[in-house]
């Protein structure tokens, strides 16, 4: 019965959501500028109210990394757009199967648009073709890709809903010797795979998903003109056969034309599945940078400027909606701060997702756990004979990217770094006793313990259970509920 009630509850949000859809108005005839929506954070912010979120602020787009119903159920009707996703975990056994792509598309693709969700695309995988995944998903990704497409077709849904691959901007490239847009083509390892690709996307009228990321250049290369990444014209242009470039993203787009170009698809359609800036864990990646970012990409996508080679109108997916403390860090430390929202869903500086130039992006109202923080308890006896193991052991069970170098926390005392790490996995397990102690070497205080730019943040209360209406559940799962209800 509390299950039954439950999704009623969430039903009854659901009839709620259309009434927000009018703060949309006509966006889609402007720019086309949609979100990244993830959901890898040891605290998730309720969806419908991450979704009525997106209503105020005029979004009517919105990209996933999976097929969740929890997320996807309260974005029935009204009137964003989604891509859903296939994770990278689940391609070989659609590759290896077409009944498997067909159950997934049904399932997820047929059952969500029945119940209201507006899907258009499914992403079958997210840049599988990175070379830190050592080719491991090199053959699976096309075969997936094929059998979920023809799965849509068969459901009678291909003319509607494409199947999509996103991919990192690393699958082309131009020479060293000649570093412009021109020279691109599809990675030599990968280009008769690329070729096969694009060729069956566009025969199928499905557009390529890029992810392009100017952060990522000047993070790798440290040469790399600051100026060129952003938007207001401050660095050297780079000419190409009569088109100048004055940044990185205009340049990279357009080695990706020049690449569709060679592999016999000169007019194929191109949608930005993610680009964004991060606001910490890096040198380069702060609020003042990040702001810089999105204040020229967003004036330039509400003028439809598109680059030299595909002027106009672009559709393109900011990343990220919101921060994530469980993403890996392995790229860096930035991962988990690409959000435009903080985890506890406050907007990290003005901007307008809606292009009406009001500047006043809208946050989630969430409630917090109790005004209390975990730290270093200079009193203890012996406080530096376990000290490291105990900070060692927060930091691995908790999100101290914050103390790395250039990062928001990196001028911290020897003491302040100490008791950031132990608060912020006291935050994590929810303020729980326990996790306040290490041995005497914890205690909690009332007194903010916040230094400076330092953040030492309080947790929200998050979502004990995530329930979804029954309409949005596998018909098997229906069918067990009932047997139970007749057997109790």
């Amino acid at each position: 019965m509390a299950a039954a009630a439950a999704a009623v509850g969430v039903v009854a949000l659901l009839l709620l959501l259309p009434l927000a859809a009018s703060a949309y108005g006509d966006g889609l005839g402007r720019a086309a500028v949609g979100v990244n929506w993830g959901t890898m954070t040891s605290h998730p912010i309720l969806p419908c109210e991450v979704v009525r979120m997106l209503a105020a602020n005029g979004v009517a787009r919105v990209k996933m990394f999976d097929a969740d119903p929890w997320t996807a159920a309260p974005l029935a009707h009204t009137g964003i757009q989604v891509m859903l996703a296939v994770p990278n975990d689940q391609l070989a056994r659609l590759a290896g199967d077409p009944r498997r792509a067909y159950r997934w598309a049904e399932q997820n693709v047929s059952a969500y648009l029945e119940a209201g969700v507006d899907v258009r695309y499914v992403a079958v995988g997210n840049e599988p073709f990175l070379k830190s995944y050592n080719g491991s998903l090199i053959n699976v990704t096309f075969p997936a890709l094929k059998n979920m497409q023809r799965a849509l077709d068969k459901l009678g849904l291909g003319d509607h809903v494409k199947a999509v691959v996103p991919l990192n901007a690393d699958v082309y490239n131009s020479p060293e010797n000649k570093p412009v847009p021109s020279a691109g083509s599809f990675r030599k390892d990968i280009n008769a795979l690329m070729v096969d690709i694009v060729n069956f996307l566009n025969m199928n009228n499905a557009p390529f998903v890029v992810n392009i990321y100017p952060f990522l250049s000047l993070y790798q290369n440290p040469n790399f003109p600051l100026n060129f990444s952003f938007f207001d014209g401050g660095s050297k242009p780079v000419y190409d056969k009569g088109m100048v470039y004055t940044n990185v993203f205009d340049a990279n787009f357009d080695t990706l034309v020049w690449s569709l170009r060679k592999a016999g698809v000169p007019d194929m359609k191109i949608i930005v599945g993610e680009v964004g800036w991060p606001t910490d864990g890096d040198k380069h990646a702060n609020v003042r940078y990040a702001q810089k970012f999105y204040d020229g990409f967003l004036k330039k996508m509400v003028r439809n400027i598109g680059t030299p080679l595909r002027p106009g109108w672009m559709e393109v997916y900011l990343f990220a909606l919101i921060d994530e403390n469980q993403k890996s860090v392995l790229p860096g430390r930035f991962e988990r701060h690409w959000g435009l929202l903080t985890y506890d869903g406050k907007p990290k500086f003005s901007m307008d997702l809606s292009g009406d130039g009001l500047d006043n992006l809208v946050g989630v109202e969430v409630e917090y756990l109790p005004a209390q923080w975990c730290v270093f308890n200079k009193d203890a006896k012996d406080k530096y004979k376990d000290l490291p193991a105990a900070v060692n052991y927060a930091c691995s069970n908790a999100d101290c990217t914050p103390l790395g170098y250039g990062s928001s926390c990196n001028n911290l005392s020897h003491d302040g770094n100490i008791s950031y790490a132990f608060n912020i996995y006291f935050q994590t397990m929810d303020q729980d006793v326990r996790a306040c102690s290490f041995e005497g070497l914890a205690k909690i205080t009332t007194i903010n313990a916040s230094q400076g730019g330092c953040l030492f943040p309080v947790q929200i209360l998050s979502a004990s259970e995530r329930v979804v209406p029954l309409r949005f559940l596998p018909t098997s799962f229906l069918i067990l509920l009932m047997v139970v209800s007749i057997l109790t």
